[in-house]
Order: structure tokens, then sequence, then C-alpha cells
């Protein structure tokens, strides 16, 4: 999920040679540019709305929210893609260690804060009664192949943070799990596909009817869960490597629009018969959740336009796409904090008389605290954000929307004028 700044492809300007016949002398011809890797704005686009509606989700809770956009499924098929590429082009060994890098030290700034949060209010070994274990469970905060521990209960801080915070703290965990071990199983992934393409890609669609329909039990919960997440969401990492590997293109144009929606709208009928109506959602019901994902992104992936630019109509959003690209791995890991502090300060208001008396309507709207929820957001790409610029091994930038590449093009294309 770390992504960096969009890369830029600079416009040569070629000088025509002489034609006069007086002048032997040969002109020598300008130097080519050199093409750095150009972005998929596309990808960047689906990206960015993923954020933004896993941060609305979060704070509102509107079951639909996942139908109209799996956000979940989409951001792994688009890592799934992303690992592929490098896949292709380097070592097993250094791919995977290079994820890893790019990973690990927004988690560990985000554990080293909100570890020693929760040791100040008191978290430590006797809550589990086993303190050996215990801080044998606080590994994985460094190295997250289960879910790293946090105290439930905790009390808050009056008018800043709520109740219980550490558990909204620890909610986005899962998916760096998650995340890593996909990472960790790509190579053997993509050697997979590579020699069975839709077996592989429909297998987890497979472990999770089996875990659902009771063909498979494992007793315990971590282990559990992390298979539960694989069977989930693996058709839609793989269908991203798939995409990259040209899988999908070897399909007739007319069978992935034909049969995407019917794969999908399964999904939903499956979730509609198990309670979707009744206060569930599609994260409650694995199964419905990963047929529904996999039906919608194979077809948002068969529709990819592959933009190198932006069309017009996107191009004033280039900047805070850019930036919410740049800085994916922060947004995701901070946004619960974020959502509970503004929560928290905006309940404040009912204490003043003329609020609830005539603004309770506002009050009670999720609008204010979502605008609110993304000022913070802001500050914790300011605050926090450079990690990511120091795993990827770039120079730390506060904001890095994009701006700054854009006006060192505009400087170099002055200076070759």
């Amino acid at each position: 999920m770390s992504t960096s700044p969009s890369q830029e492809v600079w416009n040569v300007t070629v000088t025509p040679a002489p034609t006069s016949t007086d002048n032997f002398t040969e002109q020598p011809s300008p130097e080519p540019e050199r093409r750095g890797p150009v972005r998929d704005r596309y990808f960047d686009l689906l990206r960015a709305v993923a954020l933004f509606r896993v941060v609305l989700y979060h704070l509102v809770g509107w079951a639909w929210l996942p139908v109209v956009f799996p956000s979940m499924g989409v951001m792994f098929a688009l890592a799934g893609n992303l690992m592929a590429k490098s896949l292709k082009k380097r070592p097993p060994l250094g791919v995977v260690r290079g994820r890893m890098r790019r990973l690990l030290p927004p988690l560990w700034l985000m554990g080293a804060i909100g570890v020693t949060g929760m040791l100040l209010q008191g978290w430590g070994p006797n809550d589990e009664g086993h303190p050996g274990w215990w801080w044998f469970h606080l590994v994985y905060w460094v190295l997250p192949l289960s879910d790293p521990p946090y105290a439930e209960g905790l009390p808050g801080i009056h008018g800043i943070l709520g109740e219980n915070w550490a558990t909204d703290f620890a909610g986005p965990l899962w998916y760096i799990r998650a995340y890593l071990w996909y990472v960790l199983l790509s190579p053997f992934l993509l050697r997979a596909l590579r020699a069975l393409p839709w077996a592989t890609i429909l297998a987890p669609i497979a472990l999770s009817a089996a875990f659902t329909y009771g063909y498979i039990n494992i007793p315990g919960e971590r282990i559990p869960s992390a298979l539960t997440d694989f069977s989930t969401f693996g058709a839609c990492w793989i269908l991203g490597m798939a995409h990259q590997e040209g899988i999908l293109k070897r399909l007739p144009r007319y069978v992935i629009p034909s049969v995407a929606p019917v794969i999908a709208c399964l999904g939903l009928w499956y979730a509609v018969a198990h309670g979707f109506k009744t206060g569930y959602d599609l994260d409650s019901i694995p199964f419905a959740q990963a047929v529904w994902s996999f039906g919608t992104v194979l077809l948002l992936l068969h529709v990819s336009p592959s933009w190198t630019d932006w069309p017009r109509w996107l191009r004033r959003w280039d900047r805070l796409i850019t930036l919410l690209n740049s800085r994916a791995v922060t947004i995701y890991l901070w946004h619960n904090v974020c959502i509970l502090v503004a929560a928290t300060l905006w309940d404040q208001l009912w204490g003043f008389d003329v609020m609830w008396q005539h603004f309770s309507w506002l009050l009670e709207s999720p609008w204010p605290v979502l605008a609110l929820a993304w000022v913070f957001i802001a500050s914790c790409i300011v605050w926090f954000g450079w990690a990511e610029d120091l795993a990827a091994k770039r120079k730390p930038q506060l904001w890095p929307d994009g701006s700054a590449q854009g006006r060192k093009r505009s400087q170099a294309g002055a200076h070759r004028v």
C-alpha cells in the first residue's frame, strides 16, 4: 500500500539540424531524456476513492457503502498488481524485502506512540495473566505476522479521546497483517498463477466457501482470522497480479463484462439471504464479501484505461489524488483515531444550551465530524507521513502532493527552452 509521488515525463525539445551546405560540421544530437516509471493514474484514482470511502464508512457505518465501492478488495488488487510488476523486474527476495521496508516503519511509529499511551494508562502483562506470553505478543508490533496486541477498555482523555480508544486505534491493523502475508506469499502465488491461472485466482473463493459451509474448521482465533482474510480478499490480490501478467486480456473482450456482474450479484444475493438487511454488512458475511469484491474488482480491472496523464475532467484533482496515494499507509493507519478525536470534540458542543436547543440537527449530522476528521488526518500526514518517505528511501516531505515535482519540471523546461 505505500506509494511514491508520481514521476513526471518531461517533454523533449529537439533542436533541428542546420540545413546550410556551407556548414559541414555535424551538430551533436541531444541526449535522450531519461524516462522514469510512469504511474497509472486510473489506479491512483481507485486508491484515492478507496481511502475516502474507508474513512466515510468507519465514521457513519452505512452498510451499503462496501456495496457501492468495495474499498478493501480494490486496495488489495492494486497492491497485488504492483507486487507482480516488481517481481517481473527483480529477484523475489529483494522485492519482498523492499515491500516490507516500505510497510513496516509507519507501523513502528504508530506502535511507539500507541503502545506508550496504553502503558501509561496501566496496560501491562497482568492483563492477560501470562507475562512471558504478553511480552512475546508485543513482537507483532514489529513484525505483524499476527494481530498486534492492544488494551481493551482503557479510559479516554476527557473531551479529546473517547473511552476504549485502543480498540479503535488497533482497528486498521488487520489490513497490515493481511498485506504482509500477501507480500510473503506473492512469489509462490505468481508461480502458481503462471502455471494454473484460473485455478489460482478462484482458490481463495473456494477456501471461503469451505469455511462458510463448514468443510474446514480450524480451532483458535489467530490462524482462522488470517485464513479468513486470505479467503475473503486473496482473489482480489491475485486478480491484480493476473492483470499485470496480462491473463485477463487473453479472454475475449465480451467475457468479463458479461460474467463479472453476474458474479457480483451472486455475492449480493448471498448477503441478502444471510442477514444483510437486518443490521449486518458485508464485513460480517465473509463469503458474500469475497464474491462481491471479486466480481466488482474484475470489472474495474477490465475497464482499466491505463491513464498515463489525467483526463481533462480530473486534472483539478491531481494534487489531492497524488497526496492520498503518497500517504496511503499513514492515512489508513491513523484515520480511526482521527475519527474518534473528531467525534469526541464535536460531542462537547452538546454541553452548550444554545447548541442542543437550536442546532441539534447539526450536532447529529456526521458531515461536520467527517470534515473535522479530515483536518486531523491532514495533521497526521504532516506529523507522521515522513515515515513513508524514509521507508521508501526518499527525501522526507511534509505535504507530498506533487507540486514540488511540478515546479522542478517547469524550471527544467524553462532551462531547456
